[in-house]
């Protein structure tokens, strides 16, 4: 049972946490801070990645406790001491990266551990009933029968939420929810939040959306290393002064000065079709020298499968692939990495992490081969200078190579990725969503490492659903809708409206 210690005096908040601090081996993650929520509120929740949001978040739900402080729900403190406690008390919380059983359906996934029983069975028909009932409240247009695998990431997220009100939760923490929305699955999600705090559930919602955060945020709470730096109402607030407030300082441009210079054909992509059904059909362009190209599109339009076909991932029906003038055939990811490509996936989690293992083992695992000396030995010192330099070079906060990687922020997880594939000196780097959940601050260092690559003749090919930073970092753009390419833009001579018209060309 969550450990009930005392009651407070009745006060306007639902949640109160006051002066939490939690230390960390080598680093203090959280320093007395202060979080109030509101029933019936969206309360905000900002700051860059390792800013502490996350931590924070983990001592509220009983993944970590904290080291002091006090945590009082509905007047009453309490302590949670596993995420089952959390649950059982009303606090819920939908993950970025969704843990979900994807072998299984999408019931059994809401339901998981407390299965409504008849006799020593369970009943299925009940949990058919119970789920259909959360879906229609939340208007939510899926059969719970499907299995979770042939879900998109949008629709696992719409049911991470449904999972979350099916334990008639307080508190509900949705941590960066609309990171793969599309703009109409935002909008529904903002109905569904309407609806819940019209039954005076309070939501604390984390986002590095700045625009989305004024929409739809009744307070804002702004964290800064570890430290609380201030509550303030929305309506108080803009994007510059959120920006300067969360990094400490002004930042006048959102992305760097682009001054690359796209050079001749390095990459030529001709027809390329999957055998996957549905897939991409009859995909073609050309990458050059030291350019960045975008790929845009709805979800659903196929972007992935573009980068998976060219890395390996996916069996090709038709097409062919030409570096340097020269066909490659990548029949696995191993060939692509031989040949000079690198993927860097949107589902870090599921695809891009090895999360129980330690940094030196994530930054190392794409170039193995380079660190095998003369008696078939992994070279330690090596695999230790490589881990330095990536820690170095793309700035990652971590008390050591021998941190687990999952410890770390989303940001940080990802700068790691990011060094991983630079070790294998790729020709060809692919970026799916590689921004996706990260603060503004970190976002620019990896736009400046981006550029940085690019002038220095690696080709780039950029997927995002953030159209400001499709427009703000690459050279053209490459549209797909509905596995077909709609269009090839050049940036400088583009808008939104044109890329979204072409978005929908082929539905």
């Amino acid at each position: 049972m969550a450990d009930i210690v005392q009651e407070k005096e009745k006060s306007n908040y639902l949640l109160e946490m006051v002066n939490i601090t939690k230390e960390f081996p080598g680093v203090k993650a959280l320093d007395n801070v202060q979080l109030r929520v509101k029933a019936g509120t969206v309360h905000a929740l900002m700051g860059e990645n390792g800013a502490g949001k996350s931590t924070l978040m983990k001592c509220l739900f009983g993944i970590y406790h904290a080291d002091s402080g006090e945590i009082f729900l509905d007047g009453k403190q309490v302590t949670f001491t596993t995420p089952k406690e959390a649950l059982d008390n009303g606090v819920s919380m939908v993950h970025q990266e969704l843990n979900q059983v994807r072998q299984r359906n999408i019931m059994d996934n809401i339901w998981l551990g407390r299965y409504p029983k008849k006799g020593l069975f369970i009943d299925e028909e009940k949990m058919y009933e119970d789920t259909k009932k959360i879906f229609e409240e939340l208007d939510i247009n899926l059969d719970p029968r499907i299995k979770t695998e042939k879900l998109s990431v949008s629709e696992m997220q719409m049911v991470e939420i449904a999972k979350a009100v099916s334990y008639h939760s307080k508190i509900i923490v949705m941590d960066e929810p609309t990171s793969s929305l599309t703009e109409k699955e935002v909008n529904h999600l903002f109905k569904i939040i309407k609806t819940l705090k019209e039954k005076n559930v309070g939501i604390i919602y984390i986002s590095h959306k700045m625009e989305e955060i004024l929409q739809i945020a009744d307070e804002v709470t702004i964290m800064r290393d570890g430290k609380w730096i201030v509550t303030k109402p929305s309506h108080e607030l803009t994007t510059d002064k959120i920006i300067s407030l969360m990094v400490g300082r002004d930042l006048e441009n959102r992305f760097p000065t682009k001054d690359n210079v796209p050079k001749e054909t390095i990459l030529e992509v001709k027809d390329l079709t999957a055998t996957y059904q549905p897939s991409i059909e009859g995909v073609s362009f050309e990458l050059r020298k030291g350019e960045i190209l975008g790929i845009a599109g709805l979800v659903g339009s196929k972007r992935t499968d573009v980068v998976e076909s060219i890395f390996g991932i996916r069996k090709l029906k038709s097409g062919k692939i030409y570096l340097h003038g020269k066909e490659v055939i990548n029949k696995s990811p191993r060939d692509a990495i031989k040949n000079g490509f690198a993927l860097v996936t949107e589902e870090r989690r599921s695809t891009g992490i090895f999360g129980i293992l330690d940094i030196n083992f994530n930054s190392i695992i794409a170039n193995l081969d380079a660190y095998i000396g003369k008696f078939g030995m992994i070279d330690d010192n090596k695999c230790k200078e490589d881990t330095e330099w990536v820690i170095n070079s793309m700035r990652v906060k971590t008390p050591s190579q021998k941190t687990s990687i999952q410890s770390l922020s989303g940001g940080n997880q990802q700068k790691v990725i990011m060094g991983r594939w630079l070790l294998t000196q790729p020709e060809i780097l692919m970026l799916d969503e590689p921004t996706r959940g990260i603060d503004v601050g970190a976002k620019y260092e990896i736009y400046q490492l981006i550029l940085e690559l690019a002038k220095k003749d690696k080709g780039i090919i950029m997927i995002s659903s953030e159209m400001p930073e499709l427009l703000g970092i690459t050279d053209r753009i490459l549209v797909m809708s509905n596995g077909k390419v709609a269009g090839i833009v050049e940036t400088k001579n583009t808008n939104q409206e044109e890329i979204l018209r072409l978005s929908a060309k082929f539905l």
